[in-house]
């Protein structure tokens, strides 16, 4: 039976059963809260385990390929925008619309995450003062608008980057009406709404308009950061544990753009498209082998635009950049063969108008598997 198992401790990581409660295949991964625990660096708190459900679901079933959602945003013209538009990354063309969110004072420089099903939205600005702690879902596979996700994170504030590995969603860095720069990681579990973001760990360094995230299914990894200061600093963290980041390398060029509102990344590789450097707008774009420790390394360089304050989203082949908020607005969609390497290449349009300071999301990056 279900329930008869000996105890976590006993039972060796990869170890697969037939849960027969929920008549789903299950294997067994170290690695939750509880139980002994013992540190490592870089990594957390490694705790005694927890069986996680095997997926046999894919978003081409879901959607007919791997749909990429555009959150938010804003533009001169009509200041705070709460309308939500995708595209299917597996084909290219102009975005359509999906609906709109529910809080107006989350559209601007918000953060999104996501599992299979389900994206959030979370935090962000309206306004010099006005920084939220709120959260909202859509289900990707649907079009709508989004639902109040009944809970906050551990504080208000804006520009913090994300991870996921499919259940649980990171936070990480941004923007609190306390500190211009703040190092806190909160998490949340994906489908649990009404439950509220819980502590962490800490990045190496407070920052904030974080560049890019990249996640695995066991990693989650920031790069990059600005204002005050800029810095190439690269962290990571185990997102099955609890604990500080770790070192993870530098970036090579794009040490300053949006603030990290999307996975841009398979299962492999992590993508950062496009930012600034501390003297002008660069269009170069630079790949990080997820599993492993290193730099950044030069993957090709934006053919429309530099710059920085896009969104993103990814599928398992895929990266797509979304608009631009600096130097210049536009609504330019482009996208890059994440395990090639080589310009960008143009997908489409923004249908709506162009967008900067937006959120990116999908049900196939690579903290998905």
């Amino acid at each position: 039976m279900a329930h008869e198992e000996l105890s976590p401790l006993n039972i060796t990581p990869g170890a697969i059963r037939f849960n027969t409660d929920s008549m789903k295949l299950e294997y067994f991964r170290i690695g939750m809260e509880g139980g002994s625990t013992s540190s490592y660096a870089g990594i957390g708190t490694m705790a005694a385990g927890e069986w996680v459900q095997i997926t046999t679901d894919t978003p081409d079933i879901q959607t007919g390929g791997t749909r990429g959602l555009l959150v938010g945003g804003y533009h001169p013209s009509n200041q705070y925008l709460d309308e939500i538009v995708y595209i299917n990354l597996a084909t290219t063309g102009n975005s359509q619309t999906f609906g709109e969110l529910t809080v107006s004072d989350r559209n601007h420089v918000h953060s999104c995450t996501s599992d299979r099903t389900r994206g959030i939205s979370a935090g962000g600005s309206k306004a010099p003062g006005v920084i939220t702690a709120d959260m909202e879902f859509v289900t990707i596979s649907s079009t709508g608008n989004a639902i109040d996700f009944g809970a906050d994170l551990t504080l208000a504030r804006y520009s913090a980057a994300v991870a996921s590995n499919g259940t649980r969603g990171l936070f990480t860095g941004g923007h609190s009406p306390a500190a211009n720069q703040n190092d806190v990681i909160d998490y949340i579990t994906i489908q649990s709404t009404g439950v509220a973001a819980a502590d962490f760990g800490n990045l190496t360094t407070a920052r904030r308009y974080v560049m890019a995230s990249f996640s695995s299914s066991t990693r989650g990894i920031f790069a990059g950061g600005g204002e005050p200061a800029y810095t190439s600093d690269v962290n990571f963290v185990t997102m099955s544990t609890l604990g500080n980041a770790a070192h993870f390398g530098d970036l090579a060029a794009n040490k300053y753009a949006a603030h990290g509102s999307s996975i841009t990344s398979n299962s492999v590789r992590g993508i950062a498209m496009g930012g600034s450097n501390p003297s002008a707008a660069v269009n170069t774009i630079e790949y990080f082998t997820i599993a492993t420790l290193g730099d950044g390394k030069d993957f090709g360089d934006l053919t429309a635009t530099a710059g920085a304050h896009a969104a993103a989203a990814a599928s398992p082949t895929r990266c797509v950049r979304f608009g631009q908020g600096h130097p210049a607005y536009n609504n330019i969609i482009e996208y890059v063969q994440i395990m090639t390497t080589g310009n960008s290449i143009d997908f489409g349009d923004i249908h709506t108008q162009p967008t900067g300071y937006a959120a990116g999301l999908s049900n196939g990056h690579g903290g998905l598997g």
